[in-house]
């Protein structure tokens, strides 16, 4: 079995093929949202009555096609929008958000990036180098420290923008189609270092993408969005066990699964 198809009200964590630190049993949910609504003035209902959990170390991932409210979920999720009625509870207060663009100061070093971070967390000046040094390290980017970000790859600048969001110490990582940008290879590989970097830590992700096999290479769980107004209409468990690739088999066939459903949702929305 390599995915399991659940009903979105009652589905529950996946167990990972290669887990996080795992989280006490019974501990309350890293993200929980509850019959949550979002429109933006007099406009149509871009989320309605959405309700998903996110369990502590769980890596999900959110699908659907364009103009879904994946992103405005993500805002919701970040404290940058309100909703108009539900609510969202995230651990550790205000999650940590990665977006597509790095958007880093070109004109601070990648260590410079990251100890701004630091800097509004209050970490104390004297502390901040290694602590910057560190988080460079854990993406393998230690050798790049003084780089400025014209001098760094779009791979490499995408790490120094995950070394700056886990410098916010947040149990909770939001990432809106981050590697989207960056060519095939790269991409593959970012994945590859994602995956450590959240073994390493044991943040629990919620990671917005459209593609499908970036989806299931990545997440225990993948949950499709309809098309507007945005609703959680159905969630796969990933079971792929060992080192996925975006190649594989599995992954295709799960791949091509949720692919299907998309494009019935999609044909839906059409008619």
């Amino acid at each position: 079995m390599i995915g399991t198809m659940q009903d979105p009200a009652v589905a529950g964590p996946a167990v990972a093929a290669t887990p996080p630190a795992a989280a006490a049993a019974g501990a309350p949910a890293a993200v929980q949202v509850d019959q949550l609504v979002k429109r933006f003035g007099s406009g149509p209902v871009v989320l309605d009555r959405v309700s998903l959990a996110v369990a502590a170390g769980e890596f999900v991932c959110l699908l659907g096609a364009s103009g879904c409210g994946k992103s405005t979920l993500l805002a919701l999720l970040a404290g940058l929008e309100q909703p108009n009625a539900g609510t969202v509870t995230v651990a550790g207060g205000r999650p940590a958000l990665m977006f597509q663009e790095p958007a880093l100061l070109p004109w601070l070093t990648a260590a410079g990036n990251v100890e701004l971070a630091l800097r509004l967390r209050g970490v104390a000046r004297r502390e901040r180098r290694d602590e910057a040094l560190e988080l460079l390290r854990l993406v393998r980017l230690d050798g790049a420290a003084g780089l400025r970000p014209h001098e760094l790859s779009g791979g490499m600048r995408q790490r120094v923008a995950l070394a700056r969001a886990l410098a916010q110490r947040s149990p909770v990582l939001l990432m809106d189609e981050p590697f989207a940008a960056l060519d095939a290879i790269t991409r593959d590989v970012l994945h590859d270092e994602l995956i450590r970097v959240w073994q390493d830590t044991g943040v629990s992700v919620v990671f917005v993408t459209h593609n499908v096999r970036e989806a299931v290479r990545l997440g225990q769980r993948v949950l499709l969005l309809s098309s507007r107004p945005g609703r959680v209409i159905a969630s796969w468990d990933v079971d792929i066990p060992g080192r996925r690739r975006i190649e594989s088999p599995p992954v295709a066939a799960l791949a091509v699964e949720i692919t299907d459903e998309l494009r019935r949702e999609i044909r839906r929305h059409a008619g």
